[in-house]
């Protein structure tokens, strides 16, 4: 049996309020704008660049999980509010979003950490409601700002069932890059990892 952390929150009901939101009436966009960008794991009709205001993307979640482990916890990303977040959307088709969504809550909500959303995303052929995993700064697995020291010591020692941070903020900077979207934050702290090396 895996040890994994207790949830924070039971996220069954969170998927059942996210579904009845959706209605299923329509077919499903979610927002990327992390691991969803480059490893979806979901078939999807569409895909499009898109832009959120009012949260941006931000690496200031503890991961004790996917990134990290309960003793050494990891970073992944989280959407915090204020700013802006550029990513994609993916539209999938309304007969398949139940199973996909199933399945993408095992994989982003297992603690219940995130507080899904639906927030209009702009996209070049006009905008969208899509589906989108937010962080709260009341969280207790929001980090609060972290020293550099601290970053680089995470990028070093920090690795979960997923693999480490460091790999993890690469593939989702170079896979930004690929798409046009450059980071200077995601830049920064990249920059911090390979002084560390």
């Amino acid at each position: 049996m895996t040890n994994w952390p207790a949830p924070l929150r039971d996220p069954a009901p969170m998927l059942e309020r996210a579904l009845s939101e959706w209605g299923g009436h329509q077919d499903l966009w979610i927002f990327g704008y992390g691991s969803l960008i480059w490893k979806p794991e979901f078939e999807y009709a569409e895909r499009r660049h898109a832009k959120v205001h009012g949260w941006h993307r931000a690496l200031k979640m503890w991961s004790r999980i996917n990134r990290g482990t309960p003793e050494c916890p990891g970073l992944v990303l989280g959407m915090l509010s204020g700013g802006s977040c550029r990513g994609v959307v993916f539209r999938i088709h309304k007969s398949e979003a139940r199973p996909i969504m199933a399945n993408l809550w095992q994989r982003e909500m297992i603690t219940g950490v995130y507080d899904p959303r639906w927030l209009t995303c702009h996209t070049p052929q006009g905008p969208v409601n899509a589906l989108a995993f937010t962080l709260s700064r009341k969280s207790p697995n929001h980090t609060g700002d972290l020293p550099d020291n601290e970053y680089r010591r995470i990028f070093a020692q920090a690795c979960g069932r997923y693999g480490t941070t460091r790999d993890y903020v690469q593939a989702t900077f170079d896979e930004l890059r690929r798409q046009g979207i450059h980071d200077r934050a995601l830049a920064r702290l990249l920059a911090l990892a390979q002084k560390q090396a």
